[in-house]
């Protein structure tokens, strides 16, 4: 299978084999100023982001090309994969540079409306490239049961993270029933929380029409 071929499915998209790893791999751990947080046995530099913040480990697919492989799993996402896209701005398709003259195009679920450009959207879709923002629209199952928006935006800087709480008590540590709400940096609850999605702040947005910016290609056919 060609390159061009597997970029039908988004790079972000989960794929069968792929395996998070497991609970007993965290434990509480100490930071280099003694203050407790969660961590793993085996922690490495790559376990967290900028910010300091711990990721969720999912095993990953890579073929000899460097793209994911496997049957794709259409309704999850890869939290390294996610990481690595919205971290360096790169489409969710193809991994390709987002950046354009106008700016970043990002894809929302138009459940909630269309937002006004005075008022900030947390977002945790990375972007799409003119090249790919159809097939991102038709191959992400929320934006194609809610429909999208198109947001072209000049400015995006790092939020932070969705993920899940957890906890150290005297019985030890314990996973605590999150939410899809954003956490952002800086906030003391992230000490103990394990990251699946980062998120941006789309600030200086103009809501733009995809048949105005993209041409029709062929792989909207696919």
């Amino acid at each position: 299978m060609s390159a061009t071929t597997k970029c039908l499915v988004p790079y972000i998209t989960a794929r069968e084999g792929e395996e998070a790893d497991s609970f007993l791999s965290l434990r509480a751990t100490f930071d280099a100023a003694g203050v407790a947080r969660l961590g793993y046995w085996d922690e490495t530099r790559e376990d967290r982001d900028v910010r300091g913040v711990l990721w969720g480990r999912v095993s990953q697919s890579i073929g000899p090309d460097r793209l994911p492989t496997g049957e794709p799993k259409w309704r999850m996402v890869h939290p390294s994969r996610q990481r690595e896209t919205m971290l360096k701005l790169k489409c969710q398709v193809c991994v390709q540079n987002a950046r354009t003259p106008e700016g970043i195009l990002f894809l929302e679920a138009k459940k909630d409306g269309v937002p006004m450009a005075s008022t900030p959207v947390r977002s945790a879709q990375p972007p799409v490239c003119l090249r790919h923002a159809r097939l991102a629209a038709k191959r992400c199952p929320y934006l194609a049961e809610h429909g999208h928006v198109a947001l072209l935006a000049q400015s995006a800087p790092l939020y932070g993270v969705i993920g899940t709480p957890h906890a150290y008590t005297d019985n030890g540590l314990r996973v605590l029933s999150g939410d899809d709400v954003p956490v952002p940096y800086g906030d003391p609850a992230l000490r103990w929380f394990l990251a699946s999605q980062l998120v941006r702040t789309l600030r200086s947005f103009t809501v733009v029409d995809l048949d105005d910016l993209v041409p029709t290609d062929r792989n909207d056919q696919h």
